[in-house]
């Protein structure tokens, strides 16, 4: 299988060209939106947009998306809400989380975040491919070069579960990979560097590049 997988599009028509042209491009299976698909204004002709790509997309919440736009998902047949849920796409299994509320020098998911990874706990598998939008403590969450800004629980629940895959945007200046134990942590939020990530997985194994504007990372495969 083969994703597609951005984050931060902030309802921009020119990302969504982007995204359409990586689309043929690249031929995914799958796109993932980890959030911040909408800028707070004009949420539903932008979702339009997302539900007329002829590919199933997985999305969340970020904090610039308004809880709106969960009833506008509803309305595309390809555009699957994954917040607390999980779905098995192709033999891949896929759990997602919504939400981030920023705090100096640091996110959170919620207030409510005991609570938010009991429900999410029972969902996980080490083949779990999690999408949520801040990035864990540590890892491809540094502001301006050098604070960290991602979220504590979320590293402490990556940890526990050590799902495959993590999926994140949020922290535009830190785009890229990292190792958090059997984890590989994906920061795929587009902006002026970046246009998203591709990832293969095949056979177990996962393949992973971000898609520079300048021309792509190098790639990371565990």
């Amino acid at each position: 299988m083969r994703l597609y997988a951005v984050a931060d599009i902030h309802g921009g028509f020119d990302r969504m060209a982007t995204i359409r042209s990586n689309l043929e491009t690249y031929r995914p299976n799958v796109l993932i939106a980890a959030g911040d698909i909408t800028n707070f204004t004009r949420t539903l002709p932008f979702i339009s947009e997302l539900g007329d790509l002829p590919l199933p997309v997985l999305a969340i919440r970020g904090n610039t998306d308004l809880k709106r736009v969960e009833s506008q998902f509803g309305l595309k047949k390809n555009i699957f809400f994954l917040n607390n849920r999980d779905v098995t796409l192709q033999g891949i299994h896929f759990a997602g989380v919504s939400g981030t509320i920023p705090v100096p020098f640091r996110s959170r998911i919620a207030f409510c975040e005991t609570f938010i990874w009991k429900r999410l706990m029972p969902l996980m598998t080490p083949r779990t491919i999690l999408v949520a939008h801040p990035p864990p403590w540590g890892y491809q969450d540094r502001v301006a070069g050098k604070y960290h800004a991602g979220c504590k629980s979320l590293e402490r629940f990556i940890t526990a579960c050590q799902p495959a895959l993590m999926i994140c945007g949020h922290i535009h200046e830190d785009v890229g990979m990292a190792s958090l134990g059997k984890t590989l942590i994906v920061n795929c939020a587009m902006g002026s560097s970046c246009e998203g990530a591709i990832i293969d997985i095949q056979d177990g194994r996962i393949t992973a590049e971000i898609l520079k504007i300048n021309g792509r990372s190098k790639v990371k495969s565990c």
